[in-house]
């Protein structure tokens, strides 16, 4: 049935090698996945692409480069980044947009790997891309020729650009400063800093100003243009710092990384991802599985982003500049797409970077006055709804990764759940709380108009609703375990608020307007308050209290079939392929009206693993793997924005079989990998073993279900582990078999609800 996913492990020996090799960057590149092929470090600062034309950067069915940029993100929905587009051109400089003096290639003359990028230019030109940290270098090689040249654009980016200078320092350097704003809609202006310098000096040099482009000039706004003489020597090296601080970060970065030739930059970041990939080992499973897991991995370690310089100081949400303490400051925060998997896996296989990573949200709050939504550098977008940053910190809390900063989170999280951000902060925080503090309930109010920036959560009432309450259930298990009680019975009885927007009429979550009363279509394929969804993907979406939902619809059975119903799984046994693809996929931005899983997106991403709530394990295992085969090893190979690693997330953590199914807690439910043998490689501060392998021998499309789940050797018969329990293990072993058991299956066996 699912052929194309698991096949018999091949012989040792085909799988030795560098995991770097099986990792394709392309993936992603096409339908609007938003991945970018080029070069970046695992959570680098710079993340140096090519610019096609794509709003967010990179589309593989575009044929003209138009730069190649600092900054990107990967699987965003909106535009953002693309920085000081840079193209090496050959002849007079005539044209100063972008668009016009783009350069074709062609795909079968272009290779990308972790770390690298390299393309054939029609103009003869080959442009070649790596990285560190905090620079990104590249390498022109040109025909013989003297008048070979490097265009810096600083007018122009995906986001808008408000002010740029460009200031052209000496024979190899170029300094600029480009203040820009927007990510779906405008937000407060953020600047980035950049110095190049060549690795030789340039023969001629001018810079432009809207269309006129002066020789000689070594000042202007729009940006420059740097010439050399090739007809000898047909290489230019120039490496770009960048910084969020000042133009003395910038320079800072550039001395402490710059420096070095191309092709030693390239080795290093070669070598630093072949380590990260080397945190996961896996046999078995054909070579396309492997390559598409890897890739999966290597996204799912490209952000959030480092934000510090390398003198620790970087700008924080209250535009002033700061200095780290004993952690690097991370940027961009993706917290409605990223807390419910990749939070999760960066705590478990990147526990430090997921400390620091928690610690600058906590600062973002301390300095800017409230906890961020959606931050974009140096600002907040307030894009999407609900309180994703809740379940976010108190992941971290509960992973162990906030010692010594738990008050802190605490009283910062406490702020956001009880209040709502003032006129002059540029957060909304959760901005229908007076109503759901009053009510129990978040309204939907169409058309009301926003009060700043971003979208609004009285649009989307009814999801709202869910994701406080689920943000409440994790707050008040953190308030309990910090001995606040009168707290935790508080925000705990909030997490119950999930039942007033249940219409007993309908049998399906429903928003409600101001009065009270349940509105939009009574059929939920078309109801109205959800975010990106419809009532039918967020029903599953009570993490807090799968069996107060279950009795809500009916009990187990109940549940059952409407599970069956929304997955079409009795279409799904007799065709996964075209199930997948043509009943549950229906678009990358077909959200609505729709009464069937999505695996594309956000709010379903749990769903699947209900099946553990209900007594079903072997239905997850089912859904699950067909999911997986929509992840393939070509541009197409992404169902979906990736969301700064959200989906890549979802597909490695559902491969080796194990899933956050309680976003913000420590509870991880159990379903078949997807290969025979999976070796983790942990942090030893949290995890003293320092290993945990995960054995099913003989998985495979036709010998899928588990029959029994040994523990360290010991009998597990439930269908989930926490944190703890995960730690002091040193294996996990599955038997696998054709058809369903009756393992985790009891009442007893599936995931408590937090009280």
């Amino acid at each position: 049935m699912f052929a194309a996913l698991v096949s018999p492990a091949p012989p040792a020996a085909a799988q030795q090698g560098d995991l770097v090799d099986l990792v394709n960057p392309f993936i992603g590149t096409e339908n609007e996945g938003n991945t970018f092929p080029g070069a970046a470090v695992p959570f680098g600062m710079v993340q140096l692409s090519p610019d096609t034309g794509h709003n967010t950067g990179y589309d593989y069915a575009q044929d003209r480069i138009r730069g190649f940029s600092l900054v990107h993100l990967s699987g965003v929905g909106c535009g953002l980044g693309g920085d000081l587009p840079v193209l090496p051109t050959v002849g007079d400089v005539t044209e100063t947009d972008y668009a016009k003096y783009a350069a074709s290639f062609r795909h079968d003359d272009e290779q990308a790997s972790p770390g690298y990028y390299r393309v054939g230019l029609s103009s003869g030109i080959t442009a070649e891309l790596t990285a560190s940290t905090r620079t990104g270098v590249q390498r022109y090689t040109f025909p013989a020729t003297d008048k070979a040249n490097v265009l810096l654009n600083a007018g122009q980016a995906l986001h808008q650009t408000l002010s740029t200078k460009v200031e052209i320092l000496d024979n190899r350097t170029v300094r600029t400063a480009i203040t820009g704003q927007g990510f779906c809609q405008d937000t407060r202006p953020y600047t980035v800093y950049t110095l190049t310098r060549f690795d030789r000096p340039f023969t001629a040099y001018g810079t432009w100003d809207g269309t006129k482009v002066t020789a000689g000039s070594t000042a202007g706004p729009g940006g420059a243009y740097l010439r050399f003489d090739t007809t000898r020597k047909r290489t230019v090296e120039a490496t770009t710092a960048l910084s969020y601080v000042d133009a003395s970060g910038a320079a800072g970065n550039l001395r402490a990384e710059g420096g070095r030739s191309f092709d030693t930059v390239r080795q290093a970041a070669r070598r630093a991802w072949e380590d990260r990939l080397g945190d996961i080992r896996v046999q078995g499973g054909d070579a396309t599985v492997r390559r598409t897991f890897y890739s999966a991995l290597y996204r799912s370690f490209l952000a959030p982003n480092v934000g510090s310089d390398t003198d620790g100081r970087y700008t924080g949400w209250d535009q002033r500049v700061h200095r780290t303490q004993g952690f690097t400051y991370y940027q961009n925060w993706s917290l409605w797409d990223t807390y419910r998997t990749q939070a999760q896996f960066l705590a478990l296989l990147a526990p430090g970077e997921a400390r620091d990573m928690a610690i600058s949200v906590i600062r973002v709050a301390e300095e800017s006055g409230w906890l961020p939504k959606w931050g974009y550098g140096t600002v907040e977008t307030n894009i999407m709804t609900g309180d994703p940053v809740t379940p976010y910190l108190t992941n971290a809390y509960q992973q162990g990764l906030l010692k010594g900063y738990e008050e802190r989170a605490y009283r910062a999280l406490k702020k956001n759940a009880d209040g709502v951000p003032p006129a002059g902060s540029p957060a909304v925080g959760r901005e229908a709380n007076q109503e759901y503090l009053h009510n129990g309930f978040a309204p939907y109010l169409a058309n009301r108009p926003h009060a700043k920036p971003g979208d609004s959560d009285y649009d989307h009432g009814a999801s709202a609703t869910l994701e406080y309450a689920l943000s409440d259930a994790m707050l008040a298990q953190m308030a309990r375990s910090l001995g606040h009680r009168a707290d935790a019975d508080r925000y705990a009885a909030r997490s119950r608020n999930y039942r007033n927007v249940f219409d007993p009429s309908t049998g399906f979550f429903r928003a409600r307007d101001a009065s009270g009363a349940f509105t939009g279509p009574a059929d939920p394929a078309q109801s109205v308050g959800f975010h990106e969804g419809t009532s039918w993907q967020y029903q599953w979406l009570v993490p807090q209290d799968l069996p107060g939902m279950t009795d809500l619809i009916g009990g187990r059975q109940a549940a059952n079939d409407r599970l069956d119903a929304f997955f079409a799984y009795d279409q799904l046994l007799k065709d996964p392929v075209k199930t997948t693809r043509e009943v549950w996929v229906n678009g990358a931005y077909d959200y609505y009206n729709a009464d069937k899983y999505n695996p594309q997106n956000e709010p379903d991403l749990i769903a699947p693993y209900t099946y553990l709530s209900t007594g079903q394990p072997w239905k997850t295992t089912d859904v699950v793997h067909a999911a997986l085969t929509l992840f393939t090893d070509e541009p197409t190979g992404m169902t979906g924005n990736d969301d700064l690693g959200t989906m890549s997330a979802w597909n490695v953590l559902s491969a080796i079989g194990l899933f956050p199914v309680q976003p913000g807690y420590p509870t991880w439910g159990l379903t078949t990998p997807v290969f025979d043998r999976v070796d983790l490689r942990l942090d030893r501060r949290y995890h003293p073993g320092g290993h945990l392998t995960i054995n099913a021998p003989g998985t495979s499309d036709g010998n899928r279900y588990i029959q029994k789940v040994r523990t360290d050797a010991s009998p597990y018969d439930r269908t989930y582990l926490t944190t703890g329990a995960l730690r002091g293990l040193r294996s996990i072993d599955y038997t696998v078999g054709p058809r369903p058991s009756t393992w985790g299956t009891s009442t007893q066996a599936a995931p408590p609800a937090l009280k």
